[in-house]
């Protein structure tokens, strides 16, 4: 949006879905990162895939058929780029997908079906890294469709780490741990279930004896603990934080243990040691180049990779080609020239 804005030829319209809509949530990542408020709110809230699915398509129709966009940007890989894809294919508007490309291989996970969908039905495709051209190609995207560009999150996360690192060294408590494990978990492979969220989170507490653990809960996440009745004392579970809050907590952290595929890129950039609770990734540059380490649910793996990590042996990456903060300038160049 803000390279967009130098064009004074684009217009632009900010369509929120409300897909994610509490305020923790929502709210406070439009006032930090400076977006606008949205020109228009469809405000679907939660829902099962199909309902909220559903919801989103029923309600950005007339949006779009009144306005008339010459193109549609989606992200991502949630419901809402899905569904914003299906809306404007029937109605032959373009699509560019921001964050195209990217595959786990895995379609019990929700968000590979959305990527799929999405890709064959964009027309401009933007990738963060060379694997997701390869992707694209071999699903059969013509080559003119795929534009690399980098990665719209680091832009972000370039302009904001100044902010995040001053506003995290003074909004610290009292007592607060110099060498801390920054945990996340939201993935409902890893929270609904409750043996494998027992054994993630006893797995916490293993790493609590060496490391003092902070967990920042997704509400999701943090119902499953109280409707299983799991005990989780020893960890130090906060609520959401915000974008600048967590940023700079994670630019500290003496390593990141995860199932959110943006931490994996974020903690890459950072050079941080990312460990991530999933069997496979999306970004899988962020293994091959970066600092990421797949340990699965695999306990005995989750010990090892952080015994490294606390003996200064933690894996050393480098940042992906074109992770340099000007990704959106490079979209809006292709865009409008």
């Amino acid at each position: 949006m803000n390279a967009l804005k130098t064009r004074k030829h684009v217009a632009q319209t900010l369509i929120h879905t409300g897909q994610h809509y509490d305020a923790n949530m929502s709210d406070v990542f439009f006032e930090q990162l400076g977006i606008p408020a949205p020109d228009v709110n469809l405000a679907v809230g939660s829902g099962t895939h199909a309902r909220q699915t559903a919801e989103i398509m029923t309600r950005l129709e007339p949006v779009l058929l009144e306005g008339s966009p010459d193109i549609v940007l989606v992200y991502g890989d949630v419901n809402s780029t899905v569904a914003a894809a299906l809306v404007c294919a029937k109605l032959g508007v373009r699509v560019g997908h921001v964050e195209a490309g990217l595959r786990s291989f895995d379609r019990t996970m929700p968000e590979e079906i959305n990527r799929l969908v999405t890709d064959q039905l964009a027309d401009m495709l933007f990738t963060p890294s060379e694997d997701g051209d390869f992707n694209l190609q071999k699903e059969g995207i013509p080559a003119e469709r795929i534009f690399r560009v980098g990665n719209v999150m680091i832009d972000s996360l370039v302009k904001l780490l100044p902010a995040a690192r001053r506003q995290n060294q003074n909004g610290l408590p009292e007592g607060f741990p110099g060498r801390y494990a920054l945990v996340t978990l939201h993935r409902p492979a890893n929270v609904d279930d409750s043996v494998i969220l027992k054994r993630i989170l006893q797995s916490l507490l293993e790493v609590s004896q060496d490391l003092s653990v902070i967990f920042p809960a997704h509400p999701r996440t943090r119902k499953r603990i109280a409707d299983f009745g799991l005990h989780s004392d020893q960890l130090q579970i906060l609520d959401p934080l915000s974008y600048l809050e967590f940023l700079g907590m994670q630019s500290r952290a003496t390593v990141v243990i995860t199932d959110s595929g943006g931490i994996q890129e974020e903690t890459t950039y950072l050079g941080v040691p990312c460990l991530t609770l999933r069997e496979n990734t999306e970004r899988p540059v962020t293994v091959s180049l970066g600092t990421n380490v797949l340990v699965g649910r695999d306990p005995g793996k989750l010990r090892s990779e952080l015994s490294r990590v606390l003996a200064g042996n933690a894996k050393k990456g480098t940042i992906p080609p074109l992770w340099d903060g000007h990704a959106g300038e490079r979209i809006a160049a292709l865009l409008a020239g």
